[in-house]
């Protein structure tokens, strides 16, 4: 990486007061919102040292969600492709199976502690929504989720496990009908009732707290990896890769190796069907800074600079933009922003299937396409890590549906 003051990578320092993380971020939100957000920022910084806090949800996640999550050597995979050892961070096996859980429990615990009565939230693939709506079963808060009509046809068993636990599924109906239309649609109604809801942000983005909030709560991921890779290897891995769409699963993953310059960080986007517009969703590597959702980062935009169509085959990767702390990322070339097709993608997501056993998400079928894409050409003795952030029961209909013939099925 370039030289840059590795405090600068501290949780503790970034981002600043304001919630930036070098020019990306802050809080760009109607005058009415800025003590509502100042309020929950507030309260966030208050608990998260608290002990009692840190204790509860120590708790769930060791009693309810299940962590820590394994880390398993993924040998028949990698003897197969001859080269690197290829790690699994298992956070498929989280209670609600994915990552999501993490800051779901950490967001509902505070919306409880702050007296709110409703959660609310986006979800693309599913997988946030599912947690969501189970960590307000959990803590007796109602909740709503705003959910795109592609997605809702598209990932329709999570769909009926959010009826079934008890929160109500709202389609957003307007332009794509994917995430990005159900985060504008979240917003709305945040906005009629700031004050009996909280809006649980299901990623690294939108105004402060947010990126800091949710990125704190994933950071137990990267956490358990670092301990689980030095007792299996005897050292830090060379390479971590986790996929990017708005980017809790990697940030969570990567933020307790940045300051380790002997280690090379991953970040792997959809690039879809093609790199036109409206056929990928490579925000870090064709988009340039922009504003949506109340923060800077980098966007996909069109040629009026509104966020751009994207496409692709994860429902979860489908935003024009990401995080703020990724978009600094790239800026001071700390972590390697790359992107994988829809294809590749698929083939990776039946090759750990059938080489492992393990059925993974859309989504974290690109970080381990990019690890079966890079690990032939590394040394035996190298290691990658991979965050697998989901399990892929949410996408075996749609797969088969589409991809079905091609792969004897």
């Amino acid at each position: 990486m370039e030289k840059v003051d590795k405090a600068l990578l501290d949780a503790s320092v970034m981002p600043d007061k304001n919630g930036f993380f070098g020019e990306y971020g802050g809080r760009f939100v109607p005058p009415m919102l800025e003590p509502l957000m100042q309020e929950i920022t507030d309260a966030y910084q208050k608990i998260k040292d608290d002990p009692v806090f840190k204790e509860e949800l120590l708790y769930l996640q060791k009693h309810y969600t299940g962590r820590p999550s394994p880390l398993f050597y993924a040998k028949n995979l990698t003897n197969k492709l001859g080269g690197a050892k290829i790690y699994l961070k298992r956070e498929d096996l989280n209670h609600t199976g994915a990552h999501k859980i993490n800051h779901c429990l950490g967001e509902a615990l505070l919306a409880k502690k702050m007296g709110k009565k409703k959660l609310i939230a986006e979800t693309g693939a599913g997988q946030h929504g599912v947690a969501l709506a189970t960590a307000a079963a959990l803590v007796g808060l109602e909740c709503d989720i705003y959910m795109g009509e592609v997605d809702i046809k598209k990932e329709h068993p999570n769909v009926v496990r959010m009826g079934i636990l008890g929160a109500k599924v709202i389609p957003a109906t307007h332009g794509l009908k994917t995430l990005k239309e159900a985060v504008d649609a979240a917003f709305e109604a945040y906005l009629k009732d700031p004050v009996n809801q909280l809006y649980a942000i299901g990623s690294v983005v939108g105004p402060h707290p947010f990126p800091m909030m949710v990125r704190d709560f994933q950071s137990i991921v990267g956490v358990e990896a670092k301990e689980q890779i030095l007792e299996a290897e005897g050292k830090a891995p060379d390479n971590v890769v986790a996929c990017v769409g708005g980017g809790s699963n990697a940030i969570g993953i990567f933020s307790a190796f940045l300051d380790d310059e002997s280690v090379k960080i991953h970040g792997i986007e959809p690039a879809g069907t093609s790199f036109k517009t409206g056929e990928h969703a490579a925000t870090l590597s064709l988009g340039k800074p922009g504003m949506i959702h109340g923060f800077k980062c980098y966007l996909l935009q069109d040629e009026n600079g509104e966020p751009a169509p994207v496409n692709t085959v994860a429902s979860g990767l489908d935003y024009p933009g990401v995080g703020p702390q990724h978009s600094y990322l790239k800026d001071i070339k700390r972590v390697n922003y790359d992107s994988i097709t829809d294809k590749e993608a698929i083939d990776a997501f039946f090759e750990l299937s059938r080489y492992e056993g393990i059925i993974p998400a859309l989504e974290s079928a690109h970080a381990v396409a990019y690890a079966i894409k890079i690990a032939a050409d590394l040394p035996k003795d190298q290691t990658i890590v991979v965050n697998l952030s989901g399990r892929g029961d949410k996408d075996i209909d749609y797969v088969v549906e589409k991809y079905g013939n091609d792969y004897g099925l």
